[in-house]
């Protein structure tokens, strides 16, 4: 199954190099991304391996591990967490939702205070809430990136402050940052409120497109002296006939507040503008029936593990022809799910697209009788 979901990953790579047919725009920034969450494609990119210092965008990582503790029963929202002297202390000059030593408070009140106020101090005391330590915390935030395939990711606190050994790239980041929406949805909601209170403090979103986009609805700023202003932004707007697609933009090191909010707005525009998602088919759908030979079965049906659904330019959707090509002879015994072709998806006689093509049931070894005379058949061909 590994190396069924690493051979769709190459398609959609293949995918992604063949939108490139439009234009990227000029984005001002170190590095940037666009994905489409809703195929899994990147759309657009420039330098999206390169090493970053993530600032605050680390409290992302933060969130994803916290939201785990709470699917998992470790925490509740209401668990009152008591606030150490680390947590209250530090770097008095960065961002903070001012908690107290004096005063317990809530994950759910941390939680809103790192994702809304980009709180250091609350990034350290869910750090302490979930592993009891903020080393041990950092431990579970590697293991998690690494489960997700952020291979170029290393954290080394929970907060995104300063560090050689913090660091990212814009395509970990956007890994991330869709792993979150598709697996705590409930929780990321959090992300689009535009301001909370606490402590008698009010403090505002720090993502502007909250108030300019009304299709945005996250995800986190960051910022520091020697990484720039970045973004994680997220919109879902309207596709067509088929409900909705999202677009997460990640831009990196950036030269002011203003000018990230514009480049991700411009990224976001862009890939909505000029790009169609479409679903091509469902899972366990049929795209073909094969014969099999020296099988229990005479046939078996050929189709996918999951939807597929695919990112292409405007208008080129309507012009795209499937073409499947087998590992003919298909000889008993197979697996389900193994793979056995590639459907290719056409326009104007180029490859657009190949995904890769599975049985959709088992066929079992016919009887000796069934092999023997398949045999004869085969060898009569």
């Amino acid at each position: 199954m590994k190396k069924l979901l690493a051979a769709v990953a190459a398609s959609l790579l293949m995918a992604s190099a063949s939108a490139q047919t439009v234009p990227a725009p000029t984005v001002a920034a170190k590095s940037w991304l666009l994905l489409d969450a809703t195929s899994g494609q990147v759309i657009a990119a420039q330098d999206p391996d390169a090493r970053i210092e993530p600032a605050s965008l680390t409290k992302v990582m933060t969130a994803y591990v916290t939201f785990a503790a709470l699917r998992d029963k470790r925490l509740t929202l209401d668990t009152m967490v008591n606030v150490s002297v680390r947590a209250w202390k530090v770097d008095a000059s960065s961002s903070k939702m001012f908690i107290d030593p004096k005063v317990p408070v809530s994950v759910n009140d941390l939680l809103h205070g790192l994702m809304i106020q980009s709180g250091n101090d609350a990034a350290v005391a869910l750090a302490e809430a979930v592993a009891g330590d903020e080393g041990t915390f950092v431990t579970l935030m590697n293991r998690e990136s690494e489960r997700l395939g952020m291979k170029n990711t290393r954290w080394a606190n929970p907060h995104g402050l300063p560090d050689a050994n913090n660091y990212s790239t814009a395509r970990d980041l956007s890994v991330m940052a869709s792993s979150v929406i598709r697996d705590f949805p409930e929780f990321y909601k959090i992300d689009s409120i535009k301001q909370f209170t606490y402590n008698k403090i009010t403090q505002q979103n720090r993502n502007r497109l909250l108030w300019l986009d009304p299709s945005v609805d996250g995800m986190k700023t960051g910022h520091t002296a020697s990484s720039g202003y970045s973004m994680i932004a997220s919109a879902r707007r309207p596709n067509g006939n088929a409900g909705e697609r999202r677009l997460i933009s990640v831009v990196l090191g950036t030269s002011s507040d203003s000018v990230r909010t514009q480049e991700s707005q411009k990224l976001l525009n862009w890939g909505f503008q000029n790009f169609d998602t479409v679903k091509l088919y469902s899972k366990g759908q049929a795209v073909s029936t094969v014969p099999v030979w020296k099988g229990s079965e005479s046939n078996v049906k050929l189709g996918f593990t999951r939807d597929v659904l695919v990112t292409v330019p405007k208008g080129v959707a309507g012009k795209m022809k499937p073409v499947l090509e087998r590992k003919d002879p298909l000889v008993a015994p197979l697996a389900r799910n193994s793979q056995v072709g590639t459907l290719k998806m056409m326009v104007d006689g180029k490859p657009l697209i190949a995904l890769p093509v599975v049985a959709l049931d088992e066929v079992q070894e016919a009887s000796i009788f069934g092999r023997a005379w398949d045999s004869m058949r085969l060898w009569m061909q």
